[in-house]
């Protein structure tokens, strides 16, 4: 119910204008081509070894310096962003990634490539912080939520168009000019953006006087000098931390090797895509995926409504999300393409409502202030996990040529990473930081 005043949630569009939605879908826009670039190695994978004459080793070093460039950006843009505001620091973002990834056409050798994903993964790692700079700027606290979540979205998108977007493209123009073409996207976006957005939607001469007053509605808050050390000394740091470690590099998994497993395994036509099986396979995948976010998060958030307390909402989510994935074990003994699908993709859903459940956290352990810089940490540390599990990955596929003992990785990540999180914090009690 609104109160005496304040106008209720279907009301206040329609009084005060709805120009800050536009922004939000420019933001689901780049996130769907950040991902759209990103999976593309993926898919292309089976095609690349064979013209590039890759090692499985090959794959996991160029997928390991994708990784370390993104634990590097991922730090920086926060920074960057902050400095020149998110106009020009998104839009940076996204011309270093497109160029990287238009690069990838021009590339011969394993050196090549891992520089190419490097230059992708500095750019690409721009995409969070920026997108939510942009988010603190144009919306007031009681709806950031719903426009990261919505933009956030753009990354499921991405990751169930890109296998369309390769299947017609690939055919009449090759796996190079594939790389250039769809780097248009990147291009015509950043066009838009500088077109469209302002850091300040008073700066806009489409924002009313109403919905800048709207935006601006809640108290600004000081500026706090945040000290890393006091929160890398933090149990509940690495409570976050290694919580992303162990399962960040799963989720990596099923977007560079899941492609090539399924037409491994399920011999299916991957390199030429002259059938949409290959297609309906990975987008049924992801498709299933796209529901944990939201699932994950309606639970615990029952279980709070309920009056549970946060420790047990959120610990108890992540078992039942963790205990969701187990089957995955097993993909590998699967005859049926469809079943393992549902394997992989229930897999891929309770992945998502775990990292919901862990990215909820750092909110709940500490202080607003601090929010940021532990999410950047932890985002770090998932990403030094990921070259981790690239180099694992490669050793393994080349020494025993099977992806049984990745799945099972995959199945354990979670329990492993719950157990840490609940040593190393065991009541979830928020932490006191100066």
């Amino acid at each position: 119910m609104a109160t005496a005043g304040m106008p209720g949630a279907g009301q206040v569009d329609s009084r005060i204008g709805r120009y800050r939605w536009v922004i939000v879908g420019l933001l689901f826009a780049a996130t769907a081509i950040n991902y759209v670039d990103r999976q593309m190695i993926g898919l292309l994978k089976p095609l690349l070894s064979q013209d590039l004459h890759w090692s499985e080793r090959d794959y996991g070093d160029i997928v390991f310096w994708f990784q370390v460039a993104y634990a590097v950006g991922y730090l920086a843009f926060g920074k960057v962003v902050d400095w020149i505001g998110a106009r020009l620091g998104y839009a940076v973002a996204v011309i270093i990634w497109t160029i990287a990834h238009i690069a990838h056409g021009g590339v011969y050798s394993v050196t090549q490539f891992a520089m190419a994903r490097f230059g992708l993964g500095i750019g690409e790692s721009g995409n969070f912080p920026g997108g939510v700079k942009a988010v603190a700027n144009w919306f007031p606290v009681r709806e950031r939520a719903l426009a990261i979540g919505i933009f956030n979205a753009g990354s499921n998108v991405g990751a169930i168009a890109a296998p369309f977007l390769i299947w017609m493209m690939l055919p009449s123009f090759g796996w190079r000019m594939t790389f250039v073409v769809s780097g248009v996207l990147g291009i015509a976006w950043v066009i838009a953006w500088l077109a469209i957005f302002r850091d300040s939607p008073r700066q806009h001469p489409k924002v009313s006087e109403a919905e800048a007053a709207y935006i601006e509605q809640d108290p600004v808050d000081p500026p706090v000098k945040v000290n890393w050390l006091e929160l890398l000394r933090r149990r509940e740091t690495w409570a976050f931390a290694l919580g992303k470690f162990c399962i960040d590099p799963i989720w990596w998994f099923y977007l560079f090797w899941l492609p090539s497993y399924l037409g491994k395994h399920y011999h299916l036509d991957l390199t030429q895509w002259k059938t949409p099986t290959a297609v309906f396979a990975l987008a049924a995948i992801y498709l299933i995926s796209d529901a944990g976010s939201v699932v994950g998060g309606w639970i615990s958030g029952r279980m709070l409504a309920a009056g549970a307390s946060v420790n047990r909402a959120r610990k108890l989510t992540m078992l039942i999300c963790a205990v969701c994935v187990l089957p995955v074990v097993f993909a590998t003994s699967v005859g049926n393409l469809w079943v393992s699908v549902l394997i992989i993709g229930v897999a891929a859903a309770a992945h998502q409502a775990f990292s919901a459940n862990l990215y909820a956290l750092p909110s709940d352990l500490f202080p607003r202030f601090a929010v940021g810089s532990v999410i950047g940490i932890g985002g770090t540390v998932g990403a030094v996990g990921g070259m981790v599990f690239a180099l694992y990955a490669g050793d393994v596929l080349d020494r025993l040529g099977t992806y049984a003992p990745l799945f099972a990785l995959a199945g354990a990540a979670y329990f492993i990473a719950l157990a840490l999180i609940h040593v190393l914090s065991p009541r979830l009690e928020r932490a006191s930081i100066s």
